[in-house]
């Protein structure tokens, strides 16, 4: 497969700058990998798709108000700073990107609300910097003076109600810098039914990073290097996925940073395993899913991983075909956008 493969036209009325409310009235692109069938309904449908004894699989990270603005010592000049991952809980090292990254050098301090500054302590990247803060409870204080992170192709500042807005009602753990879109669109209300019908939640963490965003940039992709973000799949999750796979009953997974986890957590016998740690897994056809039976998803961009994630398990013909269908019938895309299950 080649880079040109995953390509479509994407255009700025496509790419919404708020979400729809309530979050399961989104629109929901059903998508038959037997028949070929693509029908148009709502989030909230997603129900009609699951049975009793199927699990459901979700990516409970938090995003982190992973965005921040401050001043440099002496020159007062204005620096943003974005974290990225935290590198040492004990001394409270952080990887960032800067900017104006050319006015921050290593022994620069950077000053922020509420008392906190950092004190960059090396180079990475041209705009990456590591950072030692001040402060132990850093998470705690950005949730206060931080903003949030929205994708660089939603074209406006973020505002109060992306707190809530840009996080899944289930986001548990903090360490994300883009949320896990797929499940934007459950409510507590609608988990509750899908619950009441049968079907288990196991929850895993795949932080997200903003390596999500970053652009492919060979046409082979057998030379493409995915960023490695931190996974863990508990044990409790495992024994209910391992149960669903014994029992012929389907693994629904919510979202690719949750496939991703899962096929990277997978045992001979193809029953999940216990496992935590970095992975760097990138998915593109032809490849062979063992857990994932079912995928909701939402749209993404063009020639990205994401959109490879999804044509590896749907097929590239009949997955680019949906796409071309949602666009034609006005389907929200990206992050605020509307939804796609893959079955």
């Amino acid at each position: 497969m080649k880079l040109s493969d995953f390509n479509y036209n994407l255009v700025k009325k496509n790419i919404p700058k708020y979400p729809v409310s309530p979050r399961d009235k989104a629109k929901l692109l059903v998508v038959n990998k037997e028949t070929g069938g693509i029908e148009s309904k709502v989030f909230s449908n997603v129900i009609d798709h699951l049975e009793s004894g199927d699990v459901l699989v979700v990516n409970e990270s938090r995003v982190i108000q992973a965005r921040l603005y401050g001043r440099k010592e002496k020159t007062n000049a204005k620096i943003e700073v974005f974290l990225l991952r935290e590198l040492n809980t004990t001394e409270w090292i952080w990887d960032v990107i800067v900017d104006p990254a050319r006015k921050v050098r290593i022994g620069n301090k950077i000053y922020f609300e509420d008392g906190m500054w950092c004190e960059v302590i090396d180079n990475t990247t041209s705009r990456g910097r590591t950072v030692r803060f001040n402060k132990p409870n850093v998470l705690e204080i950005i949730e206060k003076i931080g903003l949030t992170p929205l994708p660089p192709y939603i074209k406006r500042d973020s505002e109060p109600g992306d707190r809530e807005n840009y996080q899944t009602v289930y986001a548990k753990v903090d360490g994300s810098v883009a949320a896990p879109t797929a499940g934007l669109h459950f409510t507590n209300r609608l988990l509750e039914k899908i619950k009441k019908k049968g079907v288990e939640i196991a929850p895993i963490i795949l932080h997200i990073g903003l390596g999500t965003f970053r652009d492919v940039e060979v046409e082979d992709l057998t030379k493409h290097r995915m960023d490695s973000e931190y996974f863990h799949v508990p044990r409790s999750s495992v024994e209910i996925i391992n149960k669903a796979i014994s029992n012929q009953k389907k693994v629904v997974v919510v979202g690719t940073s949750t496939v991703r986890a899962l096929e990277s957590s997978v045992t001979a016998e193809g029953f999940a395993r216990e496992n935590r740690g970095w992975t760097d897994k990138f998915i593109y056809p032809p490849y062979d899913f063992k857990i994932t039976k079912k995928l909701i998803t939402n749209f993404h961009n063009p020639q990205s991983t994401l959109i490879m994630l999804v044509c590896a398990f749907g097929g590239t013909e009949l997955t680019m075909k949906a796409y071309k269908r949602a666009l034609k019938e006005g389907y929200r895309m990206l992050s605020y956008g509307d939804a796609m299950m893959v079955e």
